[in-house]
């Protein structure tokens, strides 16, 4: 995590993002964003259960997120996923910008779309073992909702940093921990 903000904070000083926009909305975005993360990484918890799911894991996985700096969901979800990465030597993390790996963004499509976040968890084979993203389940049919009311995305973003805030990652740690109980 710490090279990944590293180069975020490197882009933003020469007045650029990841990703070919680096237009003042998205450096707006990411200056946002960055902070919204470290704050989750500083800020957040991991449930008991969460914490109990993810010890318990005894075989190695790698877990790939594909994610964006300007990214709004990102910001809200990465911290957890780090912490959860965190807690079992058995799982290997690895962030990869969308937009540099659309062979890969292309295999876990969300209605259709490269939306992000998207935490892609294979076997140290690289057999699929589940994917999740790129946001929690209530998050997402609020959003698809606002979406089709044709509501403006600045309003959308507004909502959906209030959900994120609300829910302060709980949603996020039970849908992953859901999935590799299913595993």
């Amino acid at each position: 995590m710490k090279t990944y903000i590293d180069m975020i904070k490197s882009l933003l000083e020469e007045n650029k993002t990841t990703g070919e926009n680096h237009s003042e909305a998205m450096l707006h975005y990411t200056k946002m964003n960055l902070k919204r993360l470290e704050r989750w990484l500083a800020k957040g918890s991991l449930q008991e259960d969460t914490v109990n799911v993810i010890k318990e894991i005894n075989t190695k996985q790698n877990w790939t997120v594909l994610t964006e700096a300007w990214c709004g969901d990102a910001a809200h979800s990465l911290g957890f996923i780090q912490k959860m990465a965190d807690l079992n030597e058995n799982i290997n993390l690895e962030w990869k910008l969308r937009d540099e790996n659309l062979d890969l963004m292309d295999q876990f499509l969300t209605n259709g779309g490269r939306s992000i976040p998207k935490l892609i968890v294979r076997d140290e084979v690289g057999s699929s073992l589940f994917d999740w993203g790129p946001r929690p389940s209530h998050i997402q049919t609020i959003y698809l909702d606002l979406k089709q009311k044709e509501v403006p995305y600045s309003e959308i973003s507004v909502e959906l940093q209030k959900l994120y805030n609300k829910d302060k990652g709980v949603s996020i740690q039970e849908e992953i921990v859901a999935k590799i109980k299913e595993i």
